[in-house]
């Protein structure tokens, strides 16, 4: 596709970033939305579980198609993702429990798997690594964008009407994503052919569903040292070798292993997983401050969230800009990562006594060093392994940032429930614990002490005024009890997110910079600067 005239370019990117924005939007839009989601459905203790599933099976099925695609070319594959994805959309707005909810949003993810390893893989189809990253800042923008519009609505949308819409509002978005990549998007053949890895794709699944697993329950409905968690990464560490054994075997390998030979490959993964795990804590938690903590309504938590995002989207858009026109990467990944750091550590100084205005700032710095960084790592892979790869390494680098993303909210998840039921333990008032001990609390006290009641204002007001005036005190020393255990939850998140990002920057010093191929036709070799002169090649 390289060779079509930039007018036909154009007009392809304009569909890819539709799709984008589709499947985009309907992850965003969740995140303000669900706090009051979860206070109608219930099911609070599977509050990660709405994000954990939609990355774990996007995940696994973006790395199986990012390999079909190389095989059979990209346009059956993205026009059924969108087809699956808009089914899981309209099926999870029907939910009538959390686990429904949970069934349906993994279906989406099924569907945002395809849609995503295909638009970045397309990319690279129609442009060398020289032009790719001004593309794919734009393609880093478009998330950015529905990361900006996505939490607003979905905050308006549960303030004002059903929640239900918000899964249904941009299925339009969806048709009409679809049509485009119907009507421009060229049915191109794949570049090899040979037999599909089922073997492959079953052992990564055997491996990533139980770790999650693991991360999920340890330490909370089951003890670290339990029978049923050990056995879970029992389990996930033998489908690893299994893995292992069968992509060294196989024809077509899902992930090939010679991959992990190349330096620049490996490097950027590890930082890709690490960011992962800081950028989905963040934006999956924040919202869960602002409206539990600060007690923000749902729309005006996504007012609040709105900056992280505009500044991600600019930075994003430049870091790919600046790559474009100096040839350079590694810079703006140092830059991203130093201001990574500075965000994520400013997010664990947060407290009861943190405004919305505070929160905003910490969230634009953010939002800064992830649109610096994020565009990086998809080219360096890209242009550092063979083109007839290209799907395989682009599904590689959002695996392994998702992977890092779906491990770390489970684990986030684990401490912030633990260490919320550790502080109410420690910290709860005897006149609070006189008061829930009431014979006529006896069936509420366990509510009551829920800080998924901090997320419903309504409720806390109405619960309020059905109690006497002296009542209504030990009421108010209940609640801040509970916004000093969500606090006291949130800021073990924001550390292990902050602690990560350092590892991950001190790992990007480790990236090695090699020149931009400015054609995909260029023969795949071994970079100049990557060899010895001194040494002659095997078999010479």
């Amino acid at each position: 596709m390289e060779e079509l005239d930039k007018r036909t370019k154009t007009m392809i990117m304009l569909a890819i970033m539709a799709s984008m924005l589709f499947a985009s939007l309907n992850q965003t839009i969740v995140g303000t939305a669900l706090p009051r989601i979860i206070a109608e459905l219930g099911g609070m203790e599977y509050y990660s579980w709405v994000f954990t599933i939609y990355m774990l099976t996007s995940s696994v099925t973006g790395l199986l198609v990012g390999k079909l695609s190389d095989m059979y070319g990209r346009k059956p594959f993205i026009l059924f993702g969108l087809l699956l994805f808009m089914i899981g959309a309209f099926l999870t707005g029907t939910s009538q429990t959390i686990v429904q909810m949970i069934i349906y949003r993994g279906l989406q993810g099924l569907g945002g798997g395809f849609i995503m390893s295909t638009a970045f893989s397309a990319v690279g189809d129609l442009f060398p690594p020289r032009e790719r990253g001004k593309w794919q800042g734009l393609l880093g923008a478009v998330f950015g964008m529905s990361a900006v519009i996505g939490p607003f609505l979905g905050g308006y949308i549960v303030d004002n009407a059903e929640w239900k819409w918000v899964f249904w509002v941009n299925l339009p978005i969806g048709v009409i994503a679809f049509l485009l990549i119907w009507r421009l998007f060229p049915k191109v053949a794949g570049r090899s052919g040979g037999r599909i890895d089922y073997l492959g794709a079953i052992l990564v699944t055997a491996f990533l569903v139980p770790l999650l697993l693991a991360f999920s329950w340890g330490g909370s409905k089951y003890a670290w040292d339990s029978g049923m968690i050990i056995t879970l990464f029992g389990v996930a560490a033998a489908a690893l070798l299994l893995f292992i054994w069968a992509e060294i075997r196989a024809e077509q390998p899902v992930l090939p292993m010679s991959l992990f030979k190349n330096g620049i490959f490996v490097v950027s993964n590890m930082i890709g997983f690490l960011t992962g795990v800081a950028m989905f804590g963040s934006i999956m938690y924040i919202p869960l401050f602002v409206q539990g903590v600060v007690g923000t309504s749902a729309t005006a938590s996504g007012l609040v969230t709105m900056p992280m995002m505009i500044s991600m989207v600019a930075c994003s858009a430049i870091s790919g800009q600046l790559t474009s026109r100096t040839g350079r990467y590694k810079w703006p990944a140092l830059l991203g990562g130093v201001v990574l750091v500075i965000g994520m550590y400013l997010l664990t100084l947060m407290s009861t006594e943190t405004t919305n205005l505070v929160a905003s700032i910490d969230m634009i710095i953010v939002g800064a060093g992830l649109g610096f960084s994020m565009p990086i790592l998809m080219l360096a892979v890209q242009n550092a392994t063979p083109q007839n790869l290209l799907g395989v390494t682009s599904s590689s680098v959002q695996l392994f940032r998702q992977i890092g993303g779906t491990v770390g909210v489970a684990i986030m998840g684990t401490l912030m429930n633990s260490r919320i039921q550790e502080e109410l333990t420690s910290t709860l008032p005897a006149e609070v614990k006189q008061f829930l001990a009431r014979p006529e609390l006896a069936d509420k006290a366990q509510a009551l002490m829920n800080p998924q009641l901090l997320v419903d204002s309504p409720k806390l007001a109405q619960i309020r005024e059905t109690l006497a005036p002296p009542v209504q005190g030990v009421f108010d020393q209940l609640i801040a009890t509970l916004k000093t255990a969500l606090v006291a939850g949130l800021d073990s998140v924001f550390v292990v997110g902050f602690s990560l990002s350092i590892v991950a920057l001190l790992i990007t010093f480790l990236l090695k910079e090699i020149p931009l191929r400015t054609s995909n036709k260029e023969p795949e070799r071994e970079p100049k600067e990557e060899r010895d002169p001194n040494v002659q090649p095997s078999g010479s």
